[in-house]
């Protein structure tokens, strides 16, 4: 028994001497590790897609700089870690977000670009048809919005501003939607006409 209890207060007083090297000592490396793990997530992408969290890690840190300042120690560790997993946690938020903004993005794209063809087939079709001058026009300035509107888009994919893919596209490919119905009502009526 005399051997365990040696033991015991080795790992004691191991124990002692690592808490009171913890508690006398700025955790400056744990600060800037989560310094280190905001940069990445504001690198990521976590000022757009994961605010909040990123917020609580520079709260955090904030507060581990504050702890510091009245030398508790033990609490700005605390603050330290808690930041760094708010950090990691934001770039993880801000990577998943960010791939489903760019897949909706693409997504939104690809249909325009197919309205686009649409488009295009049907005013060929319409001017085949010899449809009225009017129609034949908006048919015209519906596409070249749409053809700008994708450019734009693009553009903005290529930026990583994913949130302005909806506002570049969605009224110019409405537009044409409501276009290409009168272009097929105009070969319609061409159709009859010729019957």
């Amino acid at each position: 028994m005399p051997r365990a209890r040696l033991l015991l207060l080795w790992i004691v007083a191991c124990a002692a001497v690592i808490v009171a090297a913890c508690g006398n000592e700025p955790p400056e490396k744990e600060m800037q590790q989560a310094q280190g793990a905001i940069d990445a997530a504001r690198a990521a992408g976590a000022e757009t897609f994961a605010h909040d969290e990123l917020a609580a890690a520079e709260s955090a840190l904030k507060a581990a700089h504050d702890s510091v300042a009245q030398n508790d120690y033990r609490l700005a560790l605390n603050s330290a870690l808690s930041s760094r997993e708010h950090a990691m946690e934001a770039t993880r938020q801000s990577v998943d977000r960010k791939a489903a903004a760019r897949a909706d993005a693409d997504r939104q794209l690809t249909e325009a670009v197919l309205a686009l063809r649409d488009g295009r087939a049907k005013l060929k079709a319409a001017e085949t048809a010899h449809a009225p001058a009017r129609t034949l026009a908006d048919g015209r300035k519906a596409i070249a919005d749409v053809e700008q509107a994708v450019q734009k888009a693009r553009a903005d994919i290529l930026r990583s501003e994913f949130d302005a893919v909806p506002t570049a596209l969605d009224a110019p490919v409405l537009r044409l939607r409501a276009t290409m119905k009168d272009l097929d009502s105009a070969v319609n009526a061409a159709a009859r006409r010729r019957r």
